[in-house]
């Protein structure tokens, strides 16, 4: 089974690594030239945050899985909202560092944060340590939320890139 548990809590760095590789360039030119709010957390803190939110859903996710007893029909929403949500965390990056469309970005935030709710909602019966795995990830998403918002609001997009 710990193979099992080492897949699960491995899988949502897969898309974070993705995201980061085709973007690193964009941190230290475009991003600094963006007008941030003075409570962001610094650049460095970022990597460490999104390894521990990383392995932490994906363990949880795996805990749900264990506890239905695999991929089956009991599984399909608890799991099927679990992957929803982790597309879209995977898709934010391209979408605001790879594509610069904050506005779009802004929307996928918050698409993902209701995904979070519902996953959370549905774990809740089937396993309440797996839930409480996802309260760190939700807070960040908070301040993640707030901070995409700030930084559309005040750089507005170029023309053309509207959304």
């Amino acid at each position: 089974m710990w193979a099992h548990a080492f897949g699960f809590s491995a899988l949502p760095h897969i898309g974070g690594f993705f995201g980061w590789f085709l973007t690193r360039k964009e941190v230290p030119t475009w991003f600094e030239s963006l007008k941030k709010p003075s409570w962001r957390p610094p650049n460095k803190m970022f990597p460490v945050v999104w390894t521990t939110l990383y392995t932490g859903m994906g363990y949880a996710s795996y805990l749900v899985w264990n506890d239905l007893g695999g991929f089956n029909s009991k599984a399909v929403i608890p799991l099927g909202l679990y992957g929803a949500q982790l597309a879209l965390n995977w898709a934010w990056t391209p979408l605001f560092f790879g594509a610069h469309r904050l506005k779009l970005a802004l929307v996928d935030i918050l698409c993902l944060y209701g995904l979070v709710l519902g996953t959370m909602y549905s774990w809740y019966p089937i396993n309440k340590m797996a839930t409480m795995l996802m309260v760190p990830y939700l807070a960040w998403l908070t301040l993640a939320s707030s901070l995409t918002f700030c930084i559309w609001r005040d750089n507005p997009e170029e023309k053309g890139k509207s959304d």
